[in-house]
């Protein structure tokens, strides 16, 4: 059985003319793509300046970044930065003030701890688990950051550093990168579009035979769900789970998505969780912070805040599906 989701509500631009151009390449340390139907523009080195520019600004892998400047700088320096990490990082911290700390853009050095960080990969030889202290201390350092030991002025755009607090965007930059390369395209007069980056996408408008762009809902071994296809018509989609990067410790499954809450892998069986916005920055966002909620309170702060969501939880050698009300709104 396929199922079709369509946005709730629909423009009536008119169709493009010409056809479908395309582009593609690695950022990020991830795959990108771009089509679009439009004015004509050099699409490839377009695109890459912009992935460039978050790059040097938001990347955890570079300590010559904004963000690694931020990360290496003295207790008590207010680090000024450009507009984009800032708009990024604040929009990161109102999230994770919104989901009481299950969402928190300081808590690198937990991230680092476990293994996903740039060094002392969990992959590589001599690899261990952080003791219990060290990753509540890591836990502590980034919970009173979120809660205002991090100051953020928006008029001098610049962020305090307290000292010792280590800022990953990953959670929510790669998003962003799409929304940026989105808002590029509309800046030359494109208006029929679909961007990824990294499995995050944004669409917007139609290809120049009326069809909208559609993509299907990434789905995992064993999934017996219903094939789902998506027209991205001013609608992002991004998804998190604990199927892309993890290790075994001690007898369970250590994913690369840390509750900063408790300073640990999340362990409540979420193997991947899409959540649907009109910005991608925020869907993806939502995405990672309803994924460390878990299927009981991911659900309830989906059904109060109307978010589009489907999550697949692993249930036995299986999985089980679970979507809220604004996602089977847009079942057709």
């Amino acid at each position: 059985m396929r199922r079709v989701l369509i946005p709730v509500q629909l423009s009536d631009a008119s169709l493009p003319k010409g056809p479908v151009r395309r582009a593609g390449g690695t950022a990020m340390g991830t795959s990108w793509s771009v089509q679009m139907a439009g004015p004509g523009l050099d699409l490839q080195r377009a695109v890459e300046a912009e992935l460039d520019d978050v790059i040097r600004e938001m990347s955890h892998w570079r300590d010559d970044s904004d963000l690694g400047r931020f990360n290496k700088a003295p207790a008590g320096t207010a680090v000024e930065l450009p507009a984009d990490l800032f708009h990024v990082l604040a929009h990161g911290a109102a999230v994770g003030r919104a989901f009481e700390g299950a969402f928190n853009p300081y808590a690198g050095e937990l991230v680092n701890l476990w293994g996903f960080g740039p060094r002392n990969r969990y992959e590589e030889p001599g690899f261990a688990p952080p003791a219990a202290a060290l990753a509540d201390a890591a836990r502590e350092r980034a919970t009173h950051a979120l809660t205002g030991a991090v100051v953020l002025n928006g008029e001098r755009r610049t962020a305090l550093q307290p000292g010792g607090v280590l800022l990953d965007l990953s959670a929510i930059a790669k998003g962003f990168s799409v929304d940026k390369v989105a808002r590029m395209l509309e800046s030359h007069g494109v208006r029929d579009y679909l961007v990824e980056v990294g499995g995050e996408l944004r669409g917007a408008g139609v290809k120049p035979d009326g069809q909208p762009w559609w993509v299907e809902l990434e789905s995992l071994p064993g999934a017996e769900v219903p094939e789902t296809v998506v027209a991205l018509h001013g609608l992002s989609v991004a998804t998190s789970g604990d199927y892309r990067r993890f290790f075994e410790n001690e007898g369970a499954r250590a994913a690369h998505t840390i509750d900063p809450r408790t300073g640990q892998p999340i362990r409540h069986g979420v193997a991947s969780l899409t959540v649907f916005h009109p910005e991608c920055m925020l869907a993806d966002a939502l995405s990672t912070a309803l994924t460390v909620l878990g299927p009981d309170e991911g659900m309830r702060f989906a059904e109060r805040e109307g978010i589009a969501m489907r999550m697949l939880v692993r249930e036995g050698d299986g999985f089980r599906e679970l979507a809220s009300s604004r996602f089977l709104e847009m079942l057709q």
